[in-house]
């Protein structure tokens, strides 16, 4: 609940600064560039401001400030927690009853943020398991179970990165879709030669799309650092696992 929270408020944080930005800045210098082609008899030039300066790469800027912010709130999450892998977690711990429990307790005392990590939760759940069974194939499965759960979450949580890898393109071709209607809607004039209004149009088409399409290429970059870090973590979770818990109690 609390993260949901937090990225709501980032959302809300980059619509504001952007918006904000547009009608200060962008907007304002690009009409400016404009009108100073059109009083020199020559089309809109292709500086940065003008290629910015439409409502749909606005709305793509602002869902690429999200999707970062999502991205990196993840990695960062992962890379905080990276000590306890050099932590024996049950090190006073041996492979008789009394002790795993012992364990057991001391990982439900420490802080929720560390109780609540992937490595402390597949230990704990582990740990139930020999506890019941006694038996290290049951603990093994519980351990790959564990590994299971934590991959098909990982998938999960990067849904809204990815639907917004997909949203951005498709606003950009929605640009797309309307600059080609307004050039179309000014063929008059480009038969009767002005053709000043269908290139302003066409130039939103294009600027659209180019814009919306170099967003997603940054941000699919950017999913994939994480999806390297999110298998990194399943990865030595599970070796942690097997070389701490499944080694000592083997013994």
């Amino acid at each position: 609940m609390l993260q949901m929270l937090k990225s709501i408020m980032a959302l809300i944080f980059f619509i504001a600064i952007t918006h904000l930005t547009y009608i200060g800045l962008v907007r304002p210098e690009a009409a400016i560039l404009i009108e100073a082609a059109k009083e020199a008899g020559q089309s809109s030039p292709r500086d940065l401001f003008v290629i910015l300066k439409d409502y749909e790469q606005e709305i793509c800027i602002i869902l690429m400030g999200w999707g970062v912010f999502l991205i990196l709130s993840k990695c960062l999450a992962i890379l905080k927690d990276r000590y306890l892998f050099t932590v024996d977690l049950l090190e006073e711990s041996s492979a008789d009853s009394s002790s795993l429990e012992g364990a057991l307790t001391s990982l439900g005392e420490l802080p929720e943020n560390i109780r609540e990590t992937p490595l402390v939760t597949a230990l704990m759940a582990s740990l139930r398991r020999f506890s019941i069974t006694g038996d290290v194939q049951n603990t093994s499965d519980a351990i790959e179970s564990s590994m299971n759960a934590l991959a098909l979450k990982q998938e999960a949580e990067n849904s809204m990165i990815r639907y917004l890898i997909w949203a951005i393109p498709s606003i950009g071709f929605i640009g797309t879709v309307r600059g080609i209607g307004q050039a179309l809607s000014q063929a008059d004039q480009a038969l009767a030669g002005d053709i000043s209004g269908m290139t302003d149009s066409l130039g939103v088409a294009f600027n659209s799309t180019f814009v919306a399409l170099l967003i997603s290429i940054f941000l699919m970059f950017l999913l994939h650092q994480l999806q390297r870090l999110q298998d990194g973590l399943v990865v030595d979770t599970q070796s942690y696992c097997e070389k701490f818990l499944l080694n000592r109690i083997s013994k």
